[in-house]
């Protein structure tokens, strides 16, 4: 039934929970997701409270309490019943906290026992900076990091992430290790290595 309703689909971040403006811009997200957003992360999350309102203002009542709008574009704005509406859009609905700094870490099982939050993504750049070893993403602080955190999404059901894993070696390395949702790259540097790369056949040309 799902699956026949929802398109659309995309991901969206937002401020972490230190933004002075985090109770708009939760407004704002809701309002992405009801024209057709299925995830949002959510950065700088270092406490079970900081997600158990994340979880409150982004799921439906009765997990949460998120206000009701009107029709949505995941399901085409197809006339629905209200609670038949909602449930839908919280089961498809994936909301990601990111785990950045070693407070995040250590209180990882609370976050991941929190209902509604559905994944713990790493966010090892930011972790490594926290850490003291900037850009250093495989080392075995980052390592000791991403094994509290798979454990604590496996004890409580919840699918462990990570970003900051480029290469090939760090990909299988974290894989490896229980990783299941892997940001193994953004548009950026795809787009700037793909256009030097056409450079350099240009350039070959001219000499």
């Amino acid at each position: 039934m799902a699956e026949s309703y929802l398109t659309n689909q995309f991901l969206i971040a937002m401020p972490g929970m230190d933004d002075p403006n985090f109770a708009q811009t939760v407004t704002l997200v809701c309002d992405h997701s009801e024209r057709g957003a299925l995830g949002i992360v959510i950065p700088h999350v270092d406490t079970a409270e900081e997600a158990r309102e994340i979880a409150d203002r982004l799921r439906y009542p009765p997990r949460g309490h998120r206000s009701v709008g009107g029709g949505q574009a995941q399901f085409d704005y197809a006339p629905m019943p209200m609670g038949e509406m909602t449930k839908l859009s919280d089961d498809n609905t994936l909301i990601t906290v990111m785990i950045e700094t070693p407070k995040a870490v250590k209180n990882a099982a609370a976050i991941a026992a929190v209902p509604g939050i559905d994944c713990l993504l790493v966010g090892a750049s930011d972790l490594s900076m926290e850490l003291g070893i900037p850009g250093e993403t495989g080392h075995p602080k980052v390592q000791a990091a991403v094994d509290k955190v798979v454990a604590a999404c496996a004890k409580h059901g919840k699918w462990p992430g990570m970003g900051g894993a480029y290469t090939e070696e760090l990909l299988k390395l974290y894989t490896d290790k229980g990783m299941k949702f892997m940001l193994s790259g953004n548009d950026l540097p795809m787009l700037t290595g793909a256009a030097r790369a056409h450079q350099a056949k240009v350039r070959a040309f001219q000499k």
